[in-house]
């Protein structure tokens, strides 16, 4: 393929929509090997720059993303995947889609209801242990 992997440092984004709806679910990055294992399995993989590792997304949570298509930008350095959602949400905080807020003046309202409880999915570990607040606030100005 002549996909621009060096662009982004060996990576490429890679946007999740959701087949039907359209909805962005979520989005991550995928080197060479985690494209070439979505396209070998038809479920999304993805690299972990926090792990430096390949990751099938729910393979701890079973919420699968099955590929339906998959399309490239005209500089060849980004990807969106569309997707059948297998299971309530793509969020591992229980929402069905990571985007489920929106910014309103300097606040993040959710805009969405949770689809699971992450800790029955998850365990405690991984709903809350983000470090990031629930609804932080967005500062008026920049620095």
């Amino acid at each position: 393929m002549e996909l621009n992997f060096a662009k982004g440092d060996g990576l490429l984004p890679a946007v999740i929509q959701e087949a039907g709806s359209g909805k962005v679910l979520m989005l991550g990055f995928m080197n060479d090997e985690a494209l070439r294992n979505t396209l070998k399995t038809g479920y999304v993989t993805f690299f972990s720059r926090s792990r430096n590792t390949l990751w099938v997304k729910g393979e701890s949570s079973g919420h699968r993303l099955k590929v339906r298509d998959v399309l490239v930008d005209c500089d060849l350095d980004s990807l969106v995947l569309v997707a059948e959602q297998i299971g309530p949400g793509t969020c591992h905080k229980g929402y069905r889609s990571c985007f489920y807020r929106r910014l309103e003046g300097n606040k993040l309202v959710e805009v969405e209801p949770r689809a699971f409880d992450p800790e029955k999915v998850y365990g405690g570990s991984s709903a809350s242990a983000s470090g990031f607040p629930e609804t932080p606030s967005i500062p008026d100005k920049e620095s």
